[in-house]
């Protein structure tokens, strides 16, 4: 199944402004916001978060078949999507993420 397929199956993230992804000692490593990009990755990654607990070796694997085509251009392009080089990483080093979830604000600016 593509990823655009994939991503119809997963929870929505509308009330998500981002997540961010904190390593063992808490330190943010990264955000992934809730823009025109990176809603794809939210999505994906909120979904791994809500499963597994964390971004951990299991939940990146899911992840890497989540991503489908994409994987495999990851894959020939490091560098390219680093979403997904993430998760080639955290599922070979045995290290997990915490996420993070920073909510859109309820109340108007």
């Amino acid at each position: 199944m593509a990823f655009a397929d994939n991503l119809k199956h997963l929870p929505g993230v509308s009330h998500l402004a981002a997540l961010q992804l904190l390593d063992a000692d808490g330190t943010v490593v990264a955000t992934i916001e809730h823009k025109q990009g990176q809603i794809g990755s939210l999505t994906l990654y909120n979904h791994l978060a809500q499963t597994y607990g964390a971004i951990t070796p299991d939940a990146a694997r899911k992840g890497l078949e989540l991503y489908a085509e994409h994987t495999d251009d990851a894959r020939t392009n490091p560098g390219k999507h680093p979403n997904i080089d993430r998760l080639f990483a955290l599922e070979t080093s045995g290290n997990s993420l915490r996420v993070k979830h920073v909510f859109v604000s309820s109340q108007a600016e």
